[in-house]
């Protein structure tokens, strides 16, 4: 029976948010061990769900070490890295021997002490064994891929979806791989290119045509007709980190049995076409004026369903602190009625609603804590409506089956809107963020997420109109320049200017 190690250690890490990732911010969203971890993810819609089943399907001695994902914020911290990548190294090596690791990774994290957080753990978990154990590995296709990455890794395979419906056949994919490679039918290694951009292909979004759909097809098309190429992964990147590896990028994993030598020519062609398209969007953020304006002509018209409303700028899932108020502000000014409204993440304004009640009305500084260049926080009378535990399970296509645990919550409305306040972090893609409040979001005329795309595969179905707010008041604006690179590689598209 061969034996497999396999683990999860993710993180999208925003270099430019001022929250570093320690971890605490891996127990407030996942920190499992050994045996807890198939308790855990079997069932789930996830890559480790996928490791799991595959290990029962493929006849493997599946060794569970450590799961740990964090809320994407700052820089991971050192003890944090090296408490988790000290954790699956040491089972590497006292658990020994293995066959083969599956890895679930991000691909876009940033430590402390290190640029490429997958590429040194990979580089560790190497030093132990050796360079020819089959190490198979799982990214977001907002990875920002790295040449160690592809040099250490036998199999790379990237999410094809955005919103990232498709963990589970990720998983799959890639566990499918390394079963290949145990059976001695191929013997995989990987490659990457990446062109002078760190954002393109749409940001990766697959809900409508548009250039990663075409970009995915030409890939398949290609592995279709070469053979010795096993998979082909289209990396939209992680524009919010300032290293130098940072965007799209193109992964193949071939098949060295069968005489493959040089990918290059494919990677070439699929970067062209990136390159190409890099100014083509299926989505176009609106500002702040142009947006409120927006939603009154949405809610004016009759329809079913609720106008939905994306928070852009500070959505948690890309390093945003979940604290801006410029939104709800204007709202609130609009005296618009019947909203629901996802999450601000305020520890103190929770507490104070804690220690009043429900039925309570108070005056609260909310949001806005960041201080530097965003908006300050909103004085506000508020009513408490509800106090809860924030625990529920995702009932939707992303994540389906997790149970999350994000803390105490409460609902304070102000006017005729509700506002969930939390004291953590987290993106607000699937409706328990709201059921569990006792929020049921097909009743509210308007709701409001702070989420960028993600929130699309759960609530999309239920709006009649969607909408993505860019105000400016966050970490994950998409007005790149405003930002501050020094450490990505230039001339780099949109950063400079540069000739078709």
């Amino acid at each position: 029976m061969p034996r497999v190690l396999a683990a999860a250690f993710k993180h999208e890490t925003n270099t430019f948010s001022p929250l570093p990732t320690d971890l605490a911010a891996y127990a407030a969203r996942c920190l499992r061990h050994g045996a807890d971890i198939p308790a855990y993810f079997q069932g789930t819609a996830t890559e480790m769900g996928a490791f799991i089943d595959a290990g029962h399907r493929h006849g493997w001695d599946l060794v569970h070490t450590v799961a740990a994902d964090a809320t994407p914020s700052g820089k991971v911290t050192r003890e944090a890295f090296d408490t988790i990548a000290g954790t699956i190294e040491a089972a590497l090596r006292d658990q020994r021997p293995f066959d083969a690791v599956l890895l679930c990774l991000h691909g876009a994290m940033v430590a402390e002490h290190v640029d490429d957080g997958e590429g040194e753990l990979l580089r560790r978990l190497r030093a132990v064994a050796g360079e020819h154990l089959p190490i198979g590995i799982t990214l977001d296709l907002h990875a920002n891929v790295t040449d160690a990455m592809a040099q250490r890794a036998s199999v790379i395979v990237s999410y094809r979806t955005y919103p990232h419906v498709d963990q589970y056949d990720t998983g799959k994919r890639c566990a499918d791989l390394i079963a290949r490679t145990l059976d001695g039918e191929i013997r995989p290694a990987c490659t990457v290119a990446r062109g002078p951009m760190i954002d393109a292909l749409d940001h990766g979004r697959t809900t409508a045509p548009g250039p990663m759909l075409e970009t995915l097809a030409h890939a398949d098309s290609l592995r279709a007709r070469t053979p010795g190429v096993l998979d082909i992964g289209i990396n939209a990147g992680f524009p919010w980190a300032d290293i130098d590896a940072a965007g799209p990028s193109v992964v193949i994993v071939y098949d060295r049995k069968a005489g493959l030598r040089d990918t290059a020519p494919i990677a070439a062609t699929l970067l062209e076409r990136i390159w190409r398209d890099r100014r083509r969007t299926t989505v176009q953020p609106l500002p702040l004026q142009a947006g409120m304006a927006a939603i009154a002509d949405a809610l004016a018209l009759p329809g079913d369903g609720m106008v939905l409303v994306a928070d852009g700028a500070d959505n948690p899932g890309g390093g945003g602190l979940e604290d801006s108020v410029a939104l709800l502000g204007a709202l609130i000014d609009a005296g618009i009625d019947r909203v629901a409204f996802g999450m601000i993440c305020d520890p103190a304004t929770l507490q104070a609603c804690i220690a009043a009640g429900p039925g309570a009305t108070l005056g609260v500084q909310l949001g806005g804590h960041s201080g530097g260049a965003f908006l300050g926080p909103l004085a506000l009378r508020v009513q408490v409506v509800s106090v809860q535990p924030g625990q529920f399970t995702f009932t939707g296509p992303m994540s389906r089956g997790i149970t999350l645990d994000i803390g105490p919550t409460a609902v304070v409305r102000v006017g005729g809107i509700d506002i969930v306040v939390a004291g953590t972090r987290h993106q607000v893609l699937d409706p328990g963020f709201f059921t569990h409040a006792g929020l049921d979001p097909a009743h509210y005329d308007l709701v409001v997420v702070k989420s960028s795309q993600h929130f699309r595969a759960a609530f999309g179905p239920m709006a009649r109109t969607i909408l993505v707010i860019d105000s400016g008041d966050g970490l994950t604006s998409f007005d790149l320049a405003a930002f501050g690179h020094t450490r990505v590689r230039r001339p780099v598209h949109p950063l400079d200017e540069l000739p078709d």
